[in-house]
């Protein structure tokens, strides 16, 4: 049985999860707290649950995404892991900072190790696929729980929208097709929980999305 805690992160108001299962082993997706007290605000949720943290996973590596990953790779002893495809992004940081009216001084955490389609992560009794979903960056992936149809999309598909396709290597036709022939070939009842926003279902997307 998984259990999933959301913390909106930072100024961009990002999806921070910290997954668990029955085994209290977990995984942090998107790491991008901030500051002191968001920092402290995952640790502790982790600490008083008694969790043992297994993976660092990035959905894709835009700065709002991955500005935790420095604190959290020296806290828990782990290097993040994401798709090759985005690793251009890290050198851009400071640049993508910048282009948000963020001034502020972020070092890049190098990747742990490069993770795509072919690898499952495993954590306790839970295992999850991967889905490479390039177009909103080239590396974005989508980590889905078969067993308890759950999808973190990052910001491959919100509700009602999809990621923005206008950052650097973005591509809507290819982000459109991933998402028909990836995304909506899942069951329906498949409860999305993406980067940024509300929590969905495959069902309502194919449904109602209007982007795709």
């Amino acid at each position: 049985m998984i259990t999933i805690k959301r913390f909106v992160v930072n100024f961009v108001q990002v999806n921070c999860y910290i997954v668990s299962d029955e085994t209290n082993e977990c995984i942090i997706i998107d790491g991008g707290c901030f500051g002191k007290n968001e920092e402290s605000e995952l640790t502790t949720y982790i600490e008083n649950n008694h969790l043992k943290v297994r993976h660092l996973l990035n959905t894709h590596l835009h700065f709002d995404h991955i500005l935790g990953n420095a604190f959290l790779s020296d806290f828990y002893h782990l290097k993040p892991q994401a798709n090759r495809a985005d690793e251009f992004l890290l050198k851009s940081l400071k640049e993508q900072l910048l282009m948000f009216g963020c001034p502020y001084e972020v070092t890049p955490q190098a990747i742990g190790n490069f993770i795509d389609e072919s690898d499952i992560i495993h954590f306790g009794n839970t295992e999850l696929k991967i889905l490479h979903v390039p177009g909103h960056s080239p590396g974005s992936l989508c980590f889905y729980c078969e067993k308890e149809k759950i999808l973190f999309s990052g910001d491959v598909l919100f509700q009602c929208s999809i990621g923005r396709t206008d950052l650097p290597q973005g591509d809507y036709k290819q982000l459109c097709e991933g998402i028909q022939n990836k995304l909506f070939s899942l069951p329906e009842d498949v409860v999305v929980y993406p980067g940024h926003g509300p929590q969905t279902t495959i069902g309502n997307e194919i449904k109602y999305n209007p982007y795709v």
